[in-house]
């Protein structure tokens, strides 16, 4: 089968035209207004939703042309990679959880990054033995073995229907013939400037010659990154993971102050897992599991709000905030104790997505009082068992789904571009508990289960989910935003299955987020201001905060698919056809 690009990149001259157009169901390809956010996308036969518009269009192209979910989740993924590098990426890592209709199967693939063999656990420390930020995020001790590559191969080597070469396609052509800068990616680059432009071989990628910024409109051609998709193209991952490419980001990567060599990037693997399971109202939710913390929390979550009447308490309302919030403040509890890589540290899963734990969790909660963060320790889930991420999902016509969740860690990641090859390297290492008890970048507390180690992968708020009815792909979906990943995918599932809002309507309800430490909800500033005085009156404190996650969800019904994009955040599309 061959993919051609040139229909779709000049369909894309017109995109920004298209986004206030009513949603439709029709043949033709769809893109959900941020104009009108009641009414999602309507397609009859597949759909991507993902963060940025021309890679949504690469994937329903992949589908059009008879390509299947996993096919155009790969595209996607190393499209993204050229059209929003802040998250996009060759160098970094992430979770893919698939639903194959065809024996009617769910597989988690972990290509989570795996530290060094050089890492060790006070790598971090200063001479006074304090977790040193910069060293975790802006150095090369933070960059971790990206693992994308290798997990997008196995995903289509063991369950897409095309070759590299054509799912990667689309991606070099947008590369080395470049892409037009959007007013998002302009501001982005202006932002982050600062980490950016320390590195001198990321200078001449994202800026002009003389220093000036990229302006919304021009054209940003990255010639070394379509030379380094082009080796993948040809070799499979060893043109990333084994010679020039490996030498670069090996040699880069030393030269920043890391301990990265070529062996540690040959060694790496990406892995299968049982992804972890549990019931809602009588739907089935499948979600990631460690080292993702998020499948295993949201769980957990939902298992102790069952018990209550939501529906009845009403979308938002301040009971219902309530309960929310005592419920994520368990569970963050509970995730600085137990959770890390499972090939290293026993995870007590059964135990934390058991309805019984979640139940006596539950018991402790007072209905119309907070409970003190200090008065919350991790809990005893026995028995064990021998903000800048990028999601998107995919439906085709056979009824597979994707839901990808994949990230540099911090926007741009370390910021440092591997010399000669334009690969973005993330800085996934401050996932990693640097120090037991220091908080991270995003504010989490971890112990000694997310310890670095050689090999070890860190833990992730991560959380690709799908949820099933009756057997059957019913809502994919998924979310960027660091710690508040894990709530947002929550909230997003109950607003369609408590409150039975649109996909659309779910996405852009308000949120909120509450992680044990700081004690405080976070809330958006569409939150009602009276619920606020009603939570705060029950001893919440409530910190109104810029707004939370970018979800890409889709919505399988009778009538057909419906998707939508969030929008909080700029450029996102959901296509449908």
């Amino acid at each position: 089968m061959k993919i051609v690009m040139k229909p779709l990149l000049s369909a894309l001259v017109a995109l920004p035209l298209m986004l206030g157009a009513q949603p439709v169901q029709a043949e033709q390809p769809s893109i959900y207004s941020h104009m009108d956010v009641a009414h999602p996308v309507w397609a009859a036969n597949g759909m991507v939703a993902s963060q940025e518009a021309l890679a949504s269009a690469v994937g329903v192209e992949i589908l059009r042309q008879g390509g299947n979910a996993v096919d155009a989740a790969v595209a996607v993924g190393f499209a993204l990679a050229v059209t929003l590098p802040r998250a996009g990426n060759l160098g970094g890592g992430g979770f893919m959880l698939l639903h194959l209709a065809e024996g009617n199967r769910d597989v988690a693939i972990d290509y989570r990054e795996m530290a060094p063999a050089k890492a060790h656990r006070d790598m971090f420390l200063n001479e006074q033995g304090e977790a040193e930020a910069k060293l975790s995020r802006e150095h090369g001790l933070a960059v971790g073995v990206p693992g994308t590559v290798k997990g997008m191969e196995l995903a289509l080597k063991n369950y897409g229907t095309l070759s590299l070469k054509q799912v990667i396609a689309p991606a070099i052509e947008l590369a080395e013939k470049g892409i037009t800068v959007t007013p998002d990616l302009s501001s982005s680059l202006q932002g982050l400037k600062r980490r950016l432009w320390q590195w001198p071989s990321t200078r001449p990628v994202f800026y002009h010659p003389d220093g000036s910024d990229y302006q919304a409109g021009e054209r940003l051609v990255q010639a070394d990154l379509a030379r380094s998709l082009k080796r993948i193209a040809e070799h499979g991952s060893d043109g990333f993971y084994k010679g020039e490419t490996a030498r670069q980001i090996a040699r880069s990567v030393r030269q920043a102050g890391g301990v990265m060599t070529e062996a540690d990037l040959a060694a790496y693997t990406a892995v299968e897992r049982q992804p972890v399971r549990g019931q809602y109202r009588g739907y089935e939710v499948i979600s990631m599991p460690p080292p993702s913390s998020g499948g295993v929390h949201i769980i957990q979550m939902l298992n102790m709000l069952e018990g209550q009447p939501i529906s009845s308490m009403g979308a938002n309302s301040a009971q219902t905030l309530h309960w929310m919030a005592e419920s994520m403040r368990r569970a963050y509890a509970d995730r600085s104790e137990y959770l890390g890589d499972p090939d290293f540290t026993q995870v007590p899963v059964t135990g934390l997505t058991s309805r019984s734990y979640a139940k006596a969790l539950a018991a402790a909660i007072n209905p119309n009082k907070a409970t003190p963060s200090s008065d919350i320790k991790p809990g005893n889930p026995i028995p064990y068992e021998s903000d800048q991420t990028t999601h998107y999902s995919v439906v085709d016509k056979w009824g597979n789904a994707v839901s990808n969740t994949y990230t540099l860690n911090f926007s741009y990641g370390s910021g440092l571009v591997a010399e000669g090859t334009g690969i973005l390297l993330n800085n996934e290492m401050d996932d990693f508990s640097a120090k037991p008890g220091t908080p991270n970048g995003f504010g989490l507390i971890g112990g000694e289960a997310n310890e670095v180690q050689p090999g070890k992968r860190p833990l992730s708020s991560m959380s690709p989910t799908i949820v099933m009815k009756q057997q059957q792909p019913f809502l994919v979906t998924g979310s960027p935003g660091g710690s508040r990943i894990i709530t947002t995918t929550l909230q997003v599932i109950m607003n369609v299955i408590d409150h039975g809002m649109n996909v659309a309507e779910a996405t852009a309800a308000s949120r909120i987020h509450h992680q044990w430490w700081p004690d405080e909800i976070r809330a958006e500033k569409s939150l009602n201001p009276d619920t606020k005085r009603l939570l705060e009156a029950m001893g919440h404190k409530v910190t109104v905060k810029p707004s939370m996650g970018s979800t890409q969800s889709i919505m399988v019904t009778e009538q057909g698919l419906l998707g939508a994009s969030d929008p909080r955040r700029r450029g996102a599309a959901t296509l449908g056809y």
